[in-house]
């Protein structure tokens, strides 16, 4: 033998393989029949998920003191003027491109949607949140009608219209015994449906930004969590029995289908079509556009949205809640783990609590526990929950998902 080499010849080695896989040919062998066994049967991807142990239900009156203080909140920040948020803040974070005026009347319109929403599903019957509700219902009817684009490309609007059509849909609820204020109410909505079908991209679906070609009518890359929020939005209007063309319905739909994994991770839009593996597009990155589009195509009738996909969605955002912890209050936008940027945490556990509710009611306690158990401790001393440094937008948005989660978790 050579120092680090073998003297043994190479042939020799060859022929014994030879003869022991002869033998194991010549072999008496079963049947392929008998050899194979089927596989169980496998769960769809979109069923898979790890799962965290049950916790214990947050008592009720632990519960109701968190959305009180929430409401409390939100009733010493509305203005004077009946609405919440401005664009006074800027320390604390990166601005975000919007452009003056008009992205910051977007945004105060969606705020104060979600916020009137948020009084009125607290259903507290105080006389200062009557108050409140009043004041705001009274902003959204004068300015939701003027809601327009802020420029060619920055379409934050979109957000303004779903939103004032979810809250005016509770308000019309609210008047019950007033015909005239409902039928004005019914008008404002159809106004705004109205303005949803002329800003829905060209390719169906809506998003945000227009950096293609700034149109009339625009080319912007839909959103598949945009289109979500604005399809549930639509079937408010169209439950409330004001017309909703049927194509928004229909393309909405397809542009959310065509960002659809096979394991029901969402594309965050459909520029990202050819980086389904990029980190945004993975289930991390998906945890919460998953719970709003899982949502939307629930209530629409998708019959591959079973309550086993529900569920498992759900566990996943339990189980790995810290993909999008990791992102709360993060002053730069996607900046995290897989892309996440912190504006999704409170937006995505709302619409979690929104496909709770889809479930039979049996099922429902343990998933109410486990997320009731996530948002109780973010609470903040002074009431208001928040997730991304947004001009003076954030507290009020972020504490307005938060009450209406944990009310849906009563």
């Amino acid at each position: 033998m050579r120092d680090g080499v073998s003297t043994q010849r190479p042939g020799w080695r060859g022929a014994g393989v030879a003869v022991v896989l002869a033998g194991w040919l010549c072999a008496d062998r079963p049947a392929r029949s008998e050899e194979l066994t089927a596989d169980p049967p496998r769960r769809p991807l979109a069923e898979a998920a790890p799962t965290i142990a049950d916790v214990e239900p947050v008592p009720r009156e632990e519960l109701e003191a968190a959305i009180g203080r929430g409401v409390t909140f939100l009733l010493d920040t509305q203005r004077s003027d009946g609405s919440w948020g401005s664009a006074d803040n800027t320390k604390g974070g990166v601005d975000i491109y919007a452009p003056a005026p008009g992205a910051h009347h977007a945004f105060r319109c969606a705020v104060t949607a979600l916020c009137v929403s948020a009084l009125i599903e607290a259903d507290r019957n105080e006389a200062a949140d009557r108050e409140a509700i009043d004041r705001g219902e009274k902003w959204l009817l004068d300015k939701l009608p003027s809601l327009r684009r802020a420029t060619r490309d920055a379409l934050y609007n979109v957000w303004g219209h779903a939103y004032g059509i979810e809250a005016l849909t509770l308000l019309h609820r609210r008047h019950a015994d007033d015909p005239d204020v409902q039928r004005q109410i019914e008008e404002c909505i159809r106004g705004q449906v109205d303005l949803l079908e002329r800003y829905e991209s060209v390719d169906g679906g809506w998003g945000y930004y227009d950096f293609a070609a700034g149109a009339r009518k625009p080319t912007s890359s839909p959103n598949s969590f945009t289109t979500a929020t604005v399809l549930l939005a639509l079937a408010d209007a169209r439950d409330l029995g004001v017309a909703v063309p049927e194509k928004l319905f229909d393309r909405g739909l397809a542009a959310i289908s065509r960002q659809t994994k096979p394991d029901r991770s969402y594309l965050y839009g459909e520029y990202l079509k050819y980086k389904p593996a990029h980190p945004v597009n993975r289930p991390g990155g998906s945890l919460g556009r998953s719970q709003a589009c899982n949502a939307v195509l629930r209530r629409l009738g998708d019959p591959e949205i079973t309550d086993a996909a529900i569920t498992a969605w759900l566990e996943r955002l339990f189980s790995r809640n810290g993909w999008l912890d990791l992102g709360r209050k993060k002053p730069i936008p996607h900046e995290s783990w897989f892309a996440v940027a912190g504006y999704f945490f409170f937006y995505g556990h709302f619409y979690a609590a929104e496909c709770i509710e889809a479930l039979p009611a049996a099922e429902r306690p343990p998933l109410q526990a486990k997320l009731a158990r996530i948002m109780l401790p973010l609470q903040e001393p002074n009431g208001c929950f928040w997730d991304y440094p947004f001009y003076d937008y954030h507290t009020q948005y972020g504490t307005a998902f938060a009450v209406r989660t944990l009310v849906r978790c009563r």
